[in-house]
């Protein structure tokens, strides 16, 4: 699911810990210095960060709450007096710095940060989070390698999004019966937003009980994750045939007719060949 790089900037392979070895670490209250975090899993980007602000609460009841930047919106000042200065109230801080690619348009801004950021000082943990792009943001390089952690988010494959449903109804102290988590990766298909969106909702029904089942889950869940004509018509309109054909399995399987999708195509055909065209000059 995700990929942990110490200090080499991800030019080669290093023996960093991976996922689970790196949460185990928050969870005994052992916090990089600098992390910087990418790669194409948003949704695997929102859940690291969960598991990072929680631990860092449990861990410095004296500052809880993380200090949240945003690239376009600080300057490079601001994020490194939060980082090194401390305060008498607040020795340490945990600092999150969202959509760091937007000091990628200053080679000037880039080096001026990556300089304080390899140079931590005391003992707060400073954050860097690269949206996801087309491509690597060679321009960031420098801030890369000047962090003590890199950790790339990719989209995680089965047995990783047991290990997370697993770990999320742990910390919710939520038992679930056997295969319970198994059915709600099978039901949104690997989609790694869908599963956390899902698994969410489950711990909300589930937190007063203390335990899921398998029926809790039957009734729960939604019938067929990305059941929706637009998205069908959408995928249809694009020329996107194998996307088309997995969302029209799942608007059958959610209970739509077939009728109403073969008249949902006849209007987007007609509409196509200008239907809707002649309807607004009549």
């Amino acid at each position: 699911a995700g990929r942990s790089r110490a200090g080499s900037g991800g030019r080669r392979p290093a023996s960093a810990p991976g996922v689970e070895e790196f949460l185990g670490r928050l969870d005994r209250g052992t916090f990089p210095a600098t992390l910087y975090l990418e790669g194409p899993s948003e949704a695997l980007k929102a859940a690291l960060l969960a598991e990072l602000r929680q631990a860092w609460a449990a861990a410095t009841p004296a500052s809880p709450a993380a200090r949240v930047f945003r690239a376009a919106e600080s300057s490079v000042e601001e994020i490194l007096a939060a980082f090194q200065g401390g305060s008498l109230f607040s020795p340490r801080d945990l600092v999150i710095v969202l959509g760091i690619e937007d000091f990628g348009r200053s080679e000037k801004r880039v080096a001026a940060l990556a300089g304080g950021v390899a140079r931590p000082q005391g003992e707060s943990c400073l954050a860097l989070v690269e949206s996801a792009g087309d491509t690597e943001r060679k321009s960031l390089e420098p801030l890369r390698a000047a962090c003590g952690t890199r950790w790339i988010a990719l989209p995680p494959a089965r047995p990783e999004l047991l290990a997370w449903g697993r770990r999320r109804l742990g910390r919710a102290r939520i038992e679930a019966e056997p295969g319970v988590i198994e059915r709600v990766v099978e039901a949104c298909e690997g989609d790694p937003l869908e599963f956390f969106n899902e698994l969410d909702k489950l711990i909300a029904f589930g937190g007063a009980a203390g335990r899921l089942s398998a029926g809790d889950v039957a009734a729960l869940l939604r019938p067929a994750m990305g059941a929706d004509l637009p998205d069908y018509l959408a995928a249809v309109a694009l020329g996107q045939p194998g996307l088309a054909g997995q969302r029209l399995g799942r608007l059958l399987a959610a209970g739509v007719g077939e009728g109403a999708v073969l008249f949902a195509l006849s209007n987007l055909v007609g509409g196509a060949r200008g239907g809707w065209a002649r309807e607004r000059e009549l």
